[in-house]
């Protein structure tokens, strides 16, 4: 899949230094998960996870620049359950060096797009408070705050988007 600017791509078992570059960031990794940069081990379980998910088409992808090839996030819809309800979330991180230039509501779009063109009634994405920027993303692709939900001891928001 691609957008104007980006081109998305499987993760491969080969892409472990670029998903670290992203895992070991404490600014990008403040609002995901446990809130700070995760350990070698943490990201290479990780990508394996992420590689498996991809094979069944769902899943965080890489993110490039067309022009540059440069890395300029993760992102993709990734099968959730919330309150035992299955859902499917859009997820995007952005590298901190490309904040502020749209690429985060840009793969939002995208894969909200694409989850639509599949044939999904409803898609969400699950936000840490503090967040501000991801939130005015969400609401910028169309979402509502539905609701918060505790996640791993964290208060996360849950955005949502239903047709």
């Amino acid at each position: 899949m691609e957008t104007e600017r980006l081109i998305f791509r499987e993760y491969t078992k080969n892409d472990f230094e670029l998903l670290y570059t992203m895992t070991s960031d404490p600014n990008v990794m403040k609002y995901i998960r446990h809130g700070g940069p995760w350990t070698k081990e943490e990201t290479m379980q990780t990508l394996e996870r992420f590689i498996e998910r991809n094979k069944m088409g769902t899943g965080l992808f890489l993110a490039f620049d067309k022009q540059d090839k440069q890395l300029i996030g993760t992102s993709g819809l990734i099968p959730q359950v919330i309150e035992g309800t299955d859902e499917l979330e859009v997820g995007y991180w952005v590298r901190e060096l490309y904040w502020g230039q749209g690429y985060g509501y840009e793969q939002a779009k995208a894969w909200k797009d694409y989850g639509l063109q599949l044939g999904e009634k409803r898609l969400i994405s699950l936000i840490q408070h503090g967040n501000e920027g991801s939130m005015r993303i969400a609401q910028k692709n169309g979402m509502i705050h539905e609701k918060d939900v505790d996640i791993i001891g964290k208060n996360v928001a849950v955005f949502s988007i239903e047709v």
